[in-house]
């Protein structure tokens, strides 16, 4: 048995962006000025379906966010169309506090059966977990049994609206909100996994947090991952990443895990999780 076959010969991929083409180019010119990264794999969406699925990729869950005011609902119309496209797509929708009709529209998106929830990306948001506004929008979240993808560690890059202190205050209030945290909660890995004793449906993702070349590879050791196993889903950050995505399979399977933990990881707890909100 190879390495490779310890995960199943299809996976998910829970953490995947796709934007209007325009955007896509915006992001990639931000990266390239703020951050110094090169993005490998300049697809625009359609592009990005066909290569993860010629790399074994099943079910693919992308998500959007709102940079600003007043884009969200033109981002989720998009994403609506994008999703018709292909079965087995899933989303997590754009959201911004500052919009009006942003309560109303987030009911709408939520009547998709694959619509999973909302991606906050605070880094670029620039607006706190625990922010007020958005407590509408996590109690209708909880409400409807969805989740939030928040990307809310410090890392691979960080600000004051991010950090583990930041997301204790909001789970303090709402400690049984469904949260997938993006990053493993990269660069505070252990203070993340800390709290999955006291919040029942916290989850993570693998997106850029077992990477060599960032030089902040997730430290959480093999055991708890393994001890953990049930609250870890794979994501790629794909096409937004800067280092070949099977540098990081290799590294997850490198770590010699269990048969079960690659095999939850790769794609059980991501068919729970699609499975529980349709």
């Amino acid at each position: 048995m190879t390495k490779n076959d310890k995960i199943p010969p299809d996976i998910i991929d829970f953490h995947v962006h796709l934007f209007p083409d325009r955007l896509f180019d915006a992001i990639w010119k931000y990266f390239s000025r703020d951050y110094g990264w090169d993005v490998l794999h300049r697809f625009y969406w359609r592009q990005c379906i066909d290569y993860l699925r010629n790399h074994n990729v099943g079910p693919i869950v992308f998500s959007t966010y709102a940079h600003k005011k007043g884009v969200a609902r033109m981002l989720n119309d998009w994403s609506m169309k994008v999703l018709e496209s292909d079965p087995d797509l899933y989303y997590f929708a754009a959201y911004h506090p500052d919009d009006e009709d942003g309560p109303a529209l987030a009911r709408e998106v939520l009547s998709h059966p694959r619509v999973l929830g909302f991606k906050l990306q605070l880094l670029v948001q620039r607006f706190y977990p625990h922010d007020e506004r958005l407590f509408p929008l996590y109690d209708l979240v909880m409400e409807q049994a969805k989740r939030i993808l928040l990307h809310v560690g410090n890392g691979p890059a960080g600000n004051e609206f991010v950090g583990l202190a930041n997301f204790e205050k909001l789970m303090r209030r709402y400690r049984e909100l469904s949260v997938n945290v993006a990053h493993m909660g990269g660069f505070e890995f252990g203070g993340f996994f800390g709290l999955l004793p006291e919040c029942p449906n916290l989850m993570f993702d693998t997106a850029f947090a077992f990477l060599k070349g960032l030089g902040h590879v997730c430290d959480v050791p093999p055991e708890d991952l393994e001890r953990h196993r049930d609250r870890i889903v794979y994501g790629s950050d794909f096409p937004n990443i800067i280092f070949p995505r099977e540098e990081e399979i290799d590294y997850l399977l490198d770590l010699g895990l269990s048969d079960e933990f690659y095999r939850k990881v790769f794609w059980e707890n991501g068919m729970r999780i699609i499975g529980e909100q349709r």
